[in-house]
């Protein structure tokens, strides 16, 4: 039986996201309140360094300009499946939202570029893009090993 959540919920000091469905097989996402701050000033540098407004990510996310922006302040948790979104749009892995040091995020950073006046379709097609650039290089590492 599937239920319909997809709620966050604070438990101590941590954020519980429960996923969109729960079943048996259902796993949860946990992160703490001081991650939270570093994936929300993570998701606002990496937004900059690409060039978008809030308006373009959201609208991309399919999310309003308000929650997005509530992702990047840190006074929502953003879901992991943002997270996964946001990652093929800025070509990293989702695990680099996460990063603390800001010297593993600024040499992520030197890989992105800027585009101008573009629509939630051309983000769509950009992030299509570095998703399959990512895992090409992700596979060919794998064949190197």
């Amino acid at each position: 039986m599937k239920e319909k959540c997809g709620k966050i919920c604070i438990y101590q000091k941590n954020i519980v996201i429960l996923p969109h469905f729960l079943n048996d097989n259902t796993k949860f996402f946990f992160y703490d309140m001081d991650e939270q701050m570093v994936i929300a000033h993570n998701l606002k540098r990496y937004r900059e360094a690409n060039g978008c407004t809030q308006e373009h990510v959201a609208n991309y996310l399919n999310v309003g300009r308000s929650a997005y922006a509530n992702y990047e302040s840190g006074d929502r948790a953003c879901p992991l499946r943002v997270l996964e979104k946001l990652a093929d749009l800025y070509g990293c892995d989702a695990y680099a939202f996460f990063q603390e040091d800001t010297r593993v995020v600024d040499n992520m950073l030197t890989t992105a570029f800027r585009v101008n006046n573009v629509s939630s379709e051309d983000l769509v097609q950009i992030a299509a893009f570095k998703r399959v650039v990512k895992n090409y290089l992700m596979m060919d590492n794998m064949l190197k090993k």
